[in-house]
């Protein structure tokens, strides 16, 4: 995320950039040429330039999700900067109050400001200054996007094909805090759920997920994706108005607003801070899709999370329905799915500690990916590639101990140019219609399939030689949409 601070004092300066370089993209506005100067030496990004004209902000190329703090000392009047800030279309303003202002400061700007949020220094520095102004950033981000939504009729919560529980539950907690009915805030997919958990998920808690069709798109006066971005959809959504993702952000649409965060184990974990920062009601149903979909995109805090995921899972536990959680995890383990497994044991090779399989035909595409789960587990196993054909398409799931090479990449180098191909660094999926797979290798049976996966895979991992060697240092490890 982009910062732009306007500061005049080289203390202040130091501070902010100590503080927020680590996580944001800070530049600083100054119009003092010594303090230029000292910025300069030091390597600190600054513009230097008037803080009171538009086109110094134009210049800075900020944005509406562009964040700006303005340094308060009481030596100035802050106004003009405040209304070159808003002209220049920034949405995300802070005054960072510096020094004692009691008997100084000009109030006048806050009456013409009101959406201004006031900062101290003093407090920051008490605490941690990224955390301060990160909650402070989550809370003027809803508020924002909640205005925005208000006026709406109707307001579509798309979510990716057969969603999964983080989706589920992100969708029902943003309709939560745009203050919606399931009648003005439809939760929609264009391709309804399939797997066990999913559909017990939705029956146990009453999710509703209505069917959408591209034709259908056009009733909606404002659209939000949840744990999904427009590019999903495959140009059927070039502009939405709200995204909140976890995964990998993407290209190719424009948005109103958007919270992607990638070092985040789901989606929940963003709304449970959506939800906290503008202190909204969050009931036991919530709180237990929440914390259901936070276990589940993260095999119960087991892979790539961090301490948000798990302050979020604790503020969440004692809101939630514990019996309800152990329902919904009662359907994970099928005889189907164990079939699916059986199947791959079989029909499976094992090679430099990679499992690959092709299980053939398959109902639905979860089966290929619960496979490629539960042989992860096996001992001396640090890849589980799993193939199948769901209609016309081969499907392959990719998992690893989230250590080694990208999973992601291994798919995108191999099937992008002729399916959809992607994920994270221990979990990815490709799908490939089955007559592009025969026209760049040539017609192959199960068999010539499973043989040219375990050819590709084990190509892609001595690139870089002796690095599946290594030791494991844990198995923390993401969970792909969809994957």
């Amino acid at each position: 995320m982009k910062c732009v601070a306007v500061c005049q004092d080289d203390f202040v300066v130091k501070t902010l950039h100590q503080a927020l370089a680590p996580a944001l993209q800070v530049e600083f506005v100054v119009e003092d040429r010594t303090l230029a100067r000292r910025l300069r030496d030091a390597g600190i990004p600054f513009i230097f330039s008037d803080p009171s004209r538009v086109d110094t902000y134009l210049q800075a190329e900020i944005t509406p999700t562009t964040c700006v703090i303005i340094e308060d000392n009481g030596r100035r009047n802050i106004g003009r900067i405040l209304q070159a800030v808003k002209e220049a279309g920034c949405v995300l303003v802070y005054a960072l109050a510096v020094g004692d202002l009691s008997s100084k400061r000009d109030e006048n700007w806050g009456l013409m400001f009101p959406e201004v949020t006031s900062l101290s220094i003093g407090d920051l520095l008490q605490g941690s200054l990224q955390t301060t102004l990160g909650r402070s950033l989550t809370r003027a981000r809803v508020q924002q996007y909640q205005r925005y939504f208000t006026h709406a009729d109707r307001v579509l919560i798309l979510l990716h094909d057969d969603p999964d529980p983080d989706a589920l539950a992100s969708g029902l907690a943003l309709r939560n805090l745009l203050h919606r009915t399931k009648t003005t805030a439809i939760i929609g997919a264009f391709q309804g759920m399939t797997r066990p958990e999913n559909i017990r998920m939705a029956n146990l808690l009453d999710i509703h997920v209505e069917p959408v069709t591209p034709k259908t798109l056009t009733e909606f006066d404002r659209i939000a994706t949840v744990d999904v971005q427009p590019h999903y959809f495959g140009g059927l959504l070039d502009r939405v108005d709200l995204v909140i993702d976890h995964h990998p952000e993407r290209e190719g649409y424009t948005t109103m607003f958007k919270d992607i965060r990638v070092d985040y184990g789901s989606t929940a974990t963003i709304l449970t801070e959506h939800l906290r920062s503008v202190d909204a009601n969050i009931s036991e149903r919530i709180a237990t899709a929440m914390l259901y979909a936070i276990k589940s995109d993260t095999l119960f805090l087991s892979r790539q999370t961090n301490q948000t995921d798990l302050e979020a899972f604790t503020f969440l536990y004692p809101l939630a329905n514990a019996v309800l959680v152990r329902k919904m995890e009662g359907a994970e383990v099928t005889l189907e799915r164990l079939q699916h497994v059986t199947r791959a044991v079989q029909s499976g090779l094992t090679k430099d500690q990679v499992f690959t399989a092709h299980i053939g035909r398959v109902p639905r595409e979860d089966l290929i990916s619960y496979a490629a789960d539960f042989l992860l587990q096996l001992e001396d196993i640090k890849w589980s590639i799993v193939s199948g054909i769901v209609d016309d398409d081969l499907v392959v799931s990719v998992r690893n101990l989230g250590y080694s090479r990208n999973a992601g990449e291994f798919v995108k180098k191999c099937f992008n140019d002729i399916g959809s191909a992607g994920g994270h660094r221990a979990m990815a999926k490709a799908v490939v219609p089955i007559e592009a797979l025969y026209e760049k290798f040539n017609k192959l049976d199960g068999d010539g399939i499973a043989r040219l996966i375990r050819k590709l895979s084990i190509q892609f991992l001595h690139d870089y030689p002796g690095r599946e060697n290594r030791r494991v240092p844990g198995r923390t490890v993401r969970q792909a949409t969809n994957s």
